[in-house]
């Protein structure tokens, strides 16, 4: 049964990770970036993307729900164990875990729906370069700040794959340690028992030469 939380945990942790390393197509032309390097033509495609993941099905977003709440509850889930270990990677896992889901909930989804939800996009895929109208300064800020709530969700969900990572490989220690007190036991009971019937070899055999000698000395009377 803790293998297949674990299995749930990091798997649904890895999908949110995959959704996340997703919008490193846009994140990557804002972040680290020298005000000289910060275009308009990169905040504009940065924009862009952000407004076309605002305009898309709205079953993904209930999808991507569904998965973080089932890695919030499995992780909640294994805590009911009350081991050490449990305490100290979910602890710290589920801690993670809500961290990246709080600035998701409370920077990112907020962001995108005020700046980037009704967003005009000012060019299609045609339009030069050259052409582009300036970059609104209302929606620089906002465009960059997504990139970085993004970076920390990622960092954060990677924190949470470290320490599942650490709690199967103390599992795994511990397992291994248990058959090798086994093995010593095991090891330990034989030579108890061979001690043993070594020592009733011995009392059979002197039984065994005090019975001859009985009878020599029979017969030596007779």
């Amino acid at each position: 049964m803790a293998g297949l939380r674990m299995s749930v945990v990091v798997s649904a942790t890895a999908f949110l990770l995959g959704l996340l390393f997703t919008h490193w197509i846009a994140d990557s032309l804002t972040l680290w970036k020298s005000p000289e390097r910060q275009t308009d033509v990169r905040l504009w495609t940065a924009a862009t993307y952000y407004a076309i993941l605002m305009h898309g099905p709205p079953q993904l977003a209930y999808v991507y729900a569904g998965v973080a709440l089932l890695g919030a509850a499995t992780i909640c889930w294994s805590l009911r164990d009350g081991r050490a270990g449990n305490l100290m990677f979910d602890g710290g896992s589920i801690f993670l875990y809500l961290t990246a889901l709080a600035m998701y909930l409370y920077s990112v989804l907020p962001n995108l729906s005020a700046n980037f939800s009704t967003l005009p996009l000012p060019f299609s895929a045609a339009t030069e370069a050259g052409s582009l109208p300036p970059f609104p300064p209302s929606l620089r800020e906002p465009t960059l700040e997504l990139a970085s709530s993004h970076l920390v969700c990622s960092v954060v969900l990677t924190g949470v794959l470290a320490l599942q990572a650490g709690r199967w490989w103390a599992e795994q220690a511990d397992v291994d340690e248990d058959d090798g007190m086994e093995g010593e036991d095991g090891g330990m009971r034989g030579e108890k028992d061979g001690d043993e019937t070594g020592v009733e070899t011995d009392r059979t055999a002197e039984e065994s030469q005090s019975a001859g000698e009985l009878r020599k000395r029979e017969k030596a009377r007779a």
